[in-house]
């Protein structure tokens, strides 16, 4: 891998980090009721690559939870369908802000490098939260493992949209489950031969996550043929020919 020009510190805002994690493990324990399985899968002393699926604005919490102040994130620049109350957090975690519709290059070259120093990364390959089952996958999750040769850490989250409205004496049942790393991914070739295996990369990488959730949430991913044509009425991404800040209605 080519030496990626970007300035950055890694690790950092450990103490503030640390300090946002323990937070989170107490809304969870306040809020919900939460299950985990597959700890033991979590790489030690090598960089991975985090992906789950996205279906809530709370999903990238659910990292925090688990991968505490050392994880870093790239994800979408804004937030229009979370509420003000939750918007800030990204920004007092540190995130790396991708602006859909664009190249976001800045920000890919920084995760490349927070994974070529041993890092951290978590990432949703879907590029949006904009259903509650799963859909095809943006080709940035494989670019980056496929460019640095870091594995791939996937969990599935399942139960997060249950949390809101907060109900008097409920709390939601939430799921965390951890898959096997997997990989180095690679590729060969150029242009769109390499944009081919690219894409095919981000289905395996769905595929793993697929595994980990109700057959139900699968969706573009289900072995049941009625659930994926269901699905196909959401596989179009909606920053596809716009940017962000274009894009406006229910998509998240």
């Amino acid at each position: 891998m080519s030496e990626v020009q970007v300035k950055f510190k890694y690790p950092r805002r450990k103490i503030f980090r640390a300090f946002l994690h323990q937070l989170s493990r107490l809304a969870f324990w306040l809020l919900a009721d939460v299950e985990i399985i597959g700890e033991e899968n979590i790489p030690e002393d090598e960089p991975f690559l985090v992906v789950g699926n996205h279906f809530s604005f709370i999903d990238p919490v659910c990292f925090v939870k688990l991968f505490s102040w050392s994880l870093e994130f790239v994800g979408g620049a804004q937030m229009p369908h979370a509420p003000n109350i939750v918007k800030f957090i990204p920004a007092l975690w540190g995130y790396y802000p991708l602006y859909r519709g664009t190249g976001a290059r800045d920000s890919l070259r920084a995760a490349e490098k927070i994974l070529s120093k041993g890092g951290i990364l978590g990432i949703f390959p879907e590029g949006g939260n904009w259903a509650e089952i799963l859909r095809p996958a943006r080709p940035g999750a494989a670019y980056l493992a496929t460019r640095t040769g870091a594995r791939v850490l996937p969990v599935g989250l399942v139960g997060l949209n249950d949390i809101f409205p907060l109900k008097l004496g409920k709390r939601a049942k939430i799921t965390f489950r951890i898959g096997k790393a997997f990989g180095p991914l690679k590729v060969n070739g150029r242009g769109r031969d390499r944009r081919r295996q690219l894409d095919e990369l981000g289905h395996e990488i769905m595929r793993k996550i697929a595994e980990l959730l109700p057959e139900e949430k699968r969706g573009s991913y289900s072995d049941d043929p009625a659930i994926r044509a269901a699905a196909k009425e959401f596989e179009a991404y909606p920053w596809e020919d716009k940017r962000e800040g274009e894009v406006v209605g229910e998509v998240r």
